[in-house]
């Protein structure tokens, strides 16, 4: 496998070295491409992405993703729109579930669900205007970008309970109607159980009965909202990796962004990212070294080996290191 390393911004230089380490820990056959994009670069450059680093990822089997600043800046080239498009990443993946010892704002640990985000058009669709009176952004849904996504979550619903939830907004935005046929008609034809829910009802319900949930497939703002609402339930936006998935191409990333509020203090949590290598592991086909990871985790968990978004004193050096010596001592 040919890998894309991106640190990108802020904490992103801190948390994928850890990542890394972790990966290298595996001694597997894989040849890592390093790359700058992002905030940084453009300051220096003039450029956050250009066409030759897009010919060099679609080189590459996969991308491993720390973090970028975007600015309100309209020269500014947002490095994440841009790769989920030239690579079609289609479907933004997010795993909702507890890890060992962690609660979040509920107390709870009882639920293990995943969200399920349409990746390329809705309101993320770059078709835009912008003017000192009078600014739009067109929400784009599609019946060919509905079908693919509700195709991959009913995908997953059937390796899981066979349970969809398809979250819209129909009542107001008639544009929802469309994807919530489709949804609906997709999950039938594979014999999936679904309902669907209102997405202002659904950010309730996540909160109350999360246990409830499986699959949650639902468009694009949806999915990045709730799914960073829901780190709430798991602890930190430092426990939750993502995975951007096209036909041919596959992008992992944390869900935090750079905090460059807490950037270069070696503080930040590098455990999402590493979750990140488990997904790219389960991605690859080595669903061997993936568990390998999760008992990692919970070892250093077990041992307070933790950041301080945590309540430890614990670097994210440290942390890395140690969830890359467990991988070491029990392959």
């Amino acid at each position: 496998m040919k890998l894309a390393v991106i640190e990108g911004d802020g904490i992103g230089r801190e948390v994928i070295p850890a990542a890394v380490e972790v990966l290298n820990a595996f001694g597997l056959e894989l040849e890592k491409v390093p790359l700058e994009l992002g905030y940084a670069r453009w300051e220096r450059t003039g450029s956050a992405i250009s066409e030759e680093d897009i010919d060099t990822i679609k080189g590459c089997d996969a991308v491993l993703f720390g973090a970028v600043t975007t600015v309100p800046d309209p020269s500014y080239k947002s490095v994440l729109l841009t790769i989920r498009k030239e690579l079609d990443l289609y479907a933004n993946v997010r795993p909702v579930k507890p890890l060992p010892g962690i609660t979040g704002v509920t107390g709870r640990n009882d639920f293990d669900f995943i969200i399920v985000r349409e990746n390329t058009e809705g309101l993320y669709s770059g078709i835009e205007e912008i003017g000192p009176d009078l600014s739009w952004t067109k929400r784009v849904v599609t019946r060919k970008g509905s079908e693919r996504i509700a195709e991959y979550a009913c995908k997953l619903a059937k390796q899981r309970k066979n349970k969809l939830t398809i979250v819209h907004k129909s009542n107001v935005l008639k544009s929802d109607k469309l994807f919530l046929d489709v949804c609906r008609q997709v999950a039938s034809s594979h014999g999936v159980e679904y309902g669907d829910t209102l997405v202002d009802s659904m950010a309730y319900s996540l909160m109350m009965r999360p246990e409830k949930y499986d699959v949650v497939v639902t468009t694009n703002l949806f999915g990045d909202i709730l799914s960073d609402m829901c780190a709430a339930l798991v602890g930190s936006l430092g426990l939750v990796p993502s995975a951007n998935i096209g036909e041919k191409y596959a992008f992992f990333e944390p869900v935090h962004g750079s905090a460059p509020d807490i950037a270069g203090k070696g503080i930040a949590n590098p455990l999402a990212a590493i979750l990140c290598v488990k997904m790219l592991l389960e991605w690859d086909g080595r669903g061997k070294e993936a568990a390998v990871i999760d008992r990692a985790i919970s070892h250093v968990l077990e041992k307070k080996l933790i950041t301080p978004d945590l309540g430890g004193s614990s670097t994210t050096a440290e942390v890395g290191h140690a969830v890359a010596n467990y991988v070491i001592q029990n392959l």
